[in-house]
């Protein structure tokens, strides 16, 4: 395994392995890693012959009053799991590295960063589109993989792959989730015990509205408010940002769901810590 610093770096070992007809998968992280981690990282083991993980904390994507300083990190353990998933390259840069003095660029995906999350995180998805080419450029992989937990990520970063003509496939990959549900995110570090068992919430809503649905439920906006019934009844939610459902290709709002592949996402705040989930349902 190796741990590399530079964009440099890491294209010229690149360049070598493509010169030799290797494939090359990619994963990009913000480290502190968890089982949904691993799940991407043994599909492109699985699938190519070289896998490349970056772990980068982009400060573009967090406003200044957001938890940039204090986003979990625990680099020593990163490297230990890696280790043992047998991943061929460590991209680890600064962020010197990836915005040098008066760097001035930026990428945005229009519309689709503005709604859902973008409404209350302006300015995340333009860093995410941002650091992600950036990586795509450095890594040159055949194949990047993301996860379905950040699916309006997910969307966004498919729409600039094929809107700019990058030559690698994205595949998203299911939602890991824990015994009881609550999805992984390394963000579940900073709930407390009550919080932690609240949190589940966010799961129990959105199966709630998949059995609502099955049933013969059709209308948005009615599904919408008895998911947020139940939410605003766990004590530890403090905020309800949004629910959502939509178009699962397009985000486009759904008011009356039809045979099309519908996204129910919402995100809600356990006290300070905001969290995300969602599920993709086909009406029956």
């Amino acid at each position: 395994m190796k741990i590399l610093k530079t964009a440099r770096a890491v294209q010229n070992l690149i360049k070598k392995e493509r010169c030799s007809g290797k494939t090359v998968g990619f994963v990009p992280t913000m480290g502190c890693l968890h089982e949904g981690h691993l799940s991407l990282i043994r599909r492109a083991k699985k699938e190519n012959d070289n896998t490349v993980v970056s772990i980068f904390v982009n400060p573009k994507q967090f406003s200044p009053r957001e938890d940039f300083s204090r986003y979990p990190r625990n680099k020593k353990h990163d490297e230990y799991l890696l280790q043992k998933e047998k991943v061929d390259i460590i991209f680890y840069p600064s962020a010197e590295e990836m915005y040098p003095h008066r760097y001035l660029t930026y990428v945005e995906v229009e519309r689709l960063s503005s709604i859902l999350c973008g409404q209350f995180r302006p300015g995340h998805f333009k860093g995410v589109a941002t650091i992600v080419t950036k990586l795509f450029n450095i890594v040159m992989p055949d194949t990047a993989y993301f996860g379905q937990k950040d699916a309006q990520q997910a969307v966004i970063i498919a729409k600039m792959a094929d809107d700019l003509n990058f030559p690698l496939k994205i595949k998203i990959l299911p939602t890991v989730r824990e015994a009881d549900g609550l999805a992984l995110s390394s963000r579940n570090r900073y709930l407390d015990p009550q919080q932690r068992r609240d949190a589940v919430v966010l799961f129990k809503a959105l199966q709630q509205a998949r059995r609502m649905i099955r049933a013969g439920a059709r209308d948005a906006a009615g599904i919408k408010r008895t998911m947020a019934t139940t939410i605003r009844k766990k004590p530890s939610v403090s905020s309800l940002d949004y629910i959502a459902i939509v178009d699962a290709k397009t985000l486009a709002p759904v008011r009356r769901i039809q045979k099309n592949k519908i996204l129910i996402a919402l995100a809600v705040r356990i006290k300070a810590t905001r969290l995300i989930d969602n599920c993709i349902v086909t009406a029956p």
